[in-house]
């Protein structure tokens, strides 16, 4: 049975992949415009946001729009419906469309901008570029009884919980005996009220990440049969998984910067790009970092890349590569568009799963705002 949901329930979904906890600090992310709390059927994704997006939306009756550029990245000082800008809201707020924005965090998130445009580069080895969150970890500890100890472990680790390494649904438990005491106001799954129980359980120990500890303590409050669950979390000192901007990675085989560059322009399909090197340089290992990445490229030298891929290089920034002997390949700002389809497939498989009677979708508005001749 499907249902529809809120736009809380959307958005906490898409934050289960790409939380506000990974944005840097100062970003504009979060609901911008409208309300969350709303019946949510039609979900737009999209770059941008720009008058032309928002007429799409209205024509699609979408409730919902989360965008990567944040619409409101500066204060705004006035509101005139005079300018296309405030003719803009007025439109989100007429026609009751919600606009969440997701920055950073989505550049820095698993399977977000960055690992997109990695991705089709068709780059492997994949490591972070620049650091800049590391994902605590947190143990967990759980009483269940003997009859539903396979079922909470499993939930847990199909949540995420007990991810080692290559390994998942990593965990360990003990046998021992719980006892409790049932008041008068309580329904309990085993005993009676009023009379002391003593109960065949299981401990069961496992890890999981800070950013997907409500989705864990969800999974199992849903899966385990108490009505009172006991459990603990702790920290621990292993370090968790280091996140962060760009990805750096190799391709399966050396090419010219030039051989490169016509690469780079086919797999984010843009028509041209801009190049700082010779032609003729061996590329094996590759940077990218979507979006503006200039105050990164010593980074990516220092990581030893042999060609740097980002937008809005600076003319000066160009040269300081060409000090440092490292190659750049400038393909625009805009190739982050590939969040479009990426977003839409993964939030609409989250959905699907959740049993959201809900259409998740990518807008077909070009945003590019440059023209080449």
């Amino acid at each position: 049975m499907t249902k529809i949901p809120n736009g809380y329930e959307v958005i906490q979904l898409f934050e289960s992949f790409s939380p506000k906890a990974y944005a840097v600090e100062g970003d504009k992310i979060g609901l911008q415009i409208g309300s969350l709390n709303k019946k949510v059927k039609n979900v737009m994704i999209t770059l941008d946001v720009v008058e032309s997006v928002i007429d799409e939306a209205i024509v699609q009756n979408v409730d919902l729009i989360i965008a990567h550029h944040p619409p409101i990245f500066r204060p705004i000082k006035t509101l005139s419906t005079e300018t296309t800008y405030g003719k803009m809201l007025e439109k989100c707020i007429k026609h009751n469309i919600a606009i969440y924005a997701a920055h950073t965090n989505l550049d820095v998130a698993i399977g977000g901008v960055n690992d997109l445009l990695a991705e089709a580069l068709q780059l492997t080895n994949l490591e972070v570029l620049v650091p800049t969150y590391e994902d605590q970890l947190k143990k967990l500890v759980v009483f269940v009884p003997d009859t539903h100890e396979k079922v909470v472990r499993d939930a847990l680790g199909s949540a995420g919980a007990g991810h080692i390494g290559a390994y998942s649904h990593c965990s360990f438990s003990a046998k021992g005996e719980g006892s409790f005491l049932p008041l008068d106001q309580s329904n309990p799954f085993i005993g009676e009220k009023g009379k002391l129980e003593y109960v065949d359980e299981h401990r069961i120990e496992t890890i999981f990440p800070q950013s997907i500890q409500k989705k864990v303590i969800q999974a199992m409050l849903k899966s385990h049969p108490y009505e009172e669950v006991a459990y603990d979390i702790y920290p621990v000192e292993q370090k968790g998984e280091v996140l962060g901007l760009g990805r750096i990675g190799k391709l399966n085989k050396e090419l010219t910067l030039q051989e490169f560059a016509e690469h780079v322009k086919t797999s984010l399909h843009v028509e041209c790009v801009k190049m700082v090197g010779k032609p003729d340089a061996k590329i094996k290992k590759v940077a990218v970092l979507g979006g503006d990445g200039n105050k990164y490229i010593q980074q990516a030298k220092f990581k030893g890349a042999d060609v740097y891929v980002t937008g809005d290089l600076y003319f000066h920034v160009a040269h300081d590569a060409m000090m440092m002997d490292l190659n750049v390949i400038d393909p625009g700002h805009h190739v982050e568009k590939v969040m479009i389809n990426g977003v839409s497939k993964k939030l609409g498989e989250l959905c699907l799963n959740e049993k959201f009677d809900v259409k998740v979708f990518g807008s077909q508005v070009d945003t590019n705002p440059f023209k080449f001749v």
